[in-house]
């Protein structure tokens, strides 16, 4: 595994105490969104796991995305900053912190109860079948890359 392992408790533990760093007032290192909608949209990872709430993209998009987009989600290559995001992922209106945090410490611990053998072969809903290590690739790589963004 590239990265730590996420589905660990340790790793999840320390993930959280980074957020827990976090105030409605930490301000990013770079980008537009500010710290409550970057909680969101790191909850847009999750919601595809876990909720019925984004619509699935259809054959030709998700064609596309697992020829292009994959690898570099998936990859072990760190994220740019700046970097362009899926237009499900853009969090443009106002949120709660609170809210935000805690709905993404509850799917972390989720992740985490539920264990990498619960990943291995599961379809995402963008890049069809992954690999235990694609998935905690793909979850620590993004919520590593948006910590950092606000210094923590």
């Amino acid at each position: 595994m590239t990265f730590p392992n996420i589905f660990s408790k340790t790793v999840t533990d320390e993930l959280i105490q980074r957020i827990n760093q976090l105030t409605p007032t930490t301000k990013p290192q770079w980008g537009k969104m500010n710290v409550e909608q970057v909680l969101a949209h790191c909850n847009v990872t999750y919601e595809m796991v876990y909720e019925n709430i984004h619509p699935k993209p259809n054959f030709f998009i998700r064609f596309i995305l697992k020829a292009f987009v994959k690898k570099v989600v998936t990859g072990s290559a760190p994220y740019k900053r700046s970097s362009q995001t899926a237009p499900a992922f853009i969090i443009k209106d106002s949120r709660v912190f609170e809210t935000e945090k805690k709905r993404l410490i509850d799917y972390l611990n989720k992740t985490q109860a539920l264990g990498e053998n619960s990943f291995e072969g599961k379809a995402s809903h963008s890049f069809g079948v992954l690999t235990k290590d694609e998935w905690n690739t793909m979850f620590y790589k993004h919520l590593d890359h948006h910590l950092k963004q606000f210094g923590v």
